[in-house]
């Protein structure tokens, strides 16, 4: 986890910052996918630090002034000026509920202190790179997908999404569009495979996510030999059931679950509840 320090002052003109445990930012872009999934982006103030896959709490002011929060992975490079996040719209939760009616201006409150466990120092080398995720599970590959350190790291890097419908294969474009980066392109290019899959609609690749594993299809679509503990590095994001099967396919080819403290050859995130 990395420690942040107080905001600096604010300039004339520009939204206030908390000075408790968290940032007062101001919402710069707003995007509804599909009824239940939206994303948005607020500004960044410059004392926070963090690594691509963490996470960070979000959310918003309740009338009685007290914080109304949940962990949000942050899906922007932690090279970017702006952060980004990816959400779900859970039907009178207490916080997506009102967060998916923020507008552009409006402000959000960002924790101080980004922590998680998707984080490349959680990993021994290797050559291969999986981050296997499920819905809003993407969110952290959005953000690791783009930094230049994961090429570095990985001769290739596998990003899948696995969703219910067609709809909600949100940020297919960016995946495709990575590769003629105009900063990042030249480093991508040929290292990035987009591997995305729907459960409950017909599409070219079908099915669960653990089912392609089992069944090899998965390795065959994508030109790669099967995992391998020597060589693949995994990481894990998603829904608490697939998460649970994708940790156990893992343990049981061999693999060791890694920490910033105790790299291993693979990490998963736990920290996310729908609200």
């Amino acid at each position: 986890m990395n420690d942040v320090t107080l905001a600096t002052p604010t300039p004339a003109g520009a939204a206030p910052k908390a000075s408790g445990a968290f940032f007062v930012e101001t919402v710069t872009w707003v995007h509804h996918w599909t009824p239940s999934l939206f994303s948005f982006r607020t500004t960044r103030d410059p004392a926070l630090r963090f690594s691509s896959g963490q996470f960070v709490m979000v959310g918003l002011q309740k009338e009685d002034g007290k914080p109304l929060v949940r962990a949000y992975s942050i899906a922007s490079p932690s090279w970017h000026d702006e952060l980004e996040f990816y959400s779900i719209k859970v039907p009178d939760g207490p916080l997506t509920s009102r967060l998916q009616n923020i507008k552009v201006g409006d402000p959000v409150l960002i924790g101080r202190k980004p922590t998680g466990t998707l984080v490349l120092d959680g990993l021994k080398p290797g050559k291969r790179l999986y981050m296997l995720g499920t819905g809003t599970g993407l969110a952290p590959w959005l953000s690791l997908a783009r930094d230049p350190d994961v090429y570095e790291r990985f001769e290739t890097v596998v990003v899948t999404h696995t969703v219910r419908e067609v709809a909600d294969l949100n940020y297919a474009e960016l995946f495709d569009e990575l590769p003629r980066d105009e900063i990042l392109g030249e480093l991508i290019d040929g290292k990035l495979k987009y591997y995305p899959t729907v459960t409950r609609e017909e599409f070219r690749t079908k099915g669960r996510i653990t089912d392609l594993i089992a069944s090899g299809q998965m390795f065959t679509d994508l030109g790669l030999p099967s995992f391998n503990p020597q060589e693949d590095r995994v990481m894990l994001c998603g829904g608490p059931s697939v998460l649970a099967d994708l940790k156990q396919q893992l343990l049981d080819l061999g693999y060791q679950e890694g920490s910033i403290a105790q790299p291993g050859d693979f990490v998963l995130e736990k920290a996310f509840v729908e609200t």
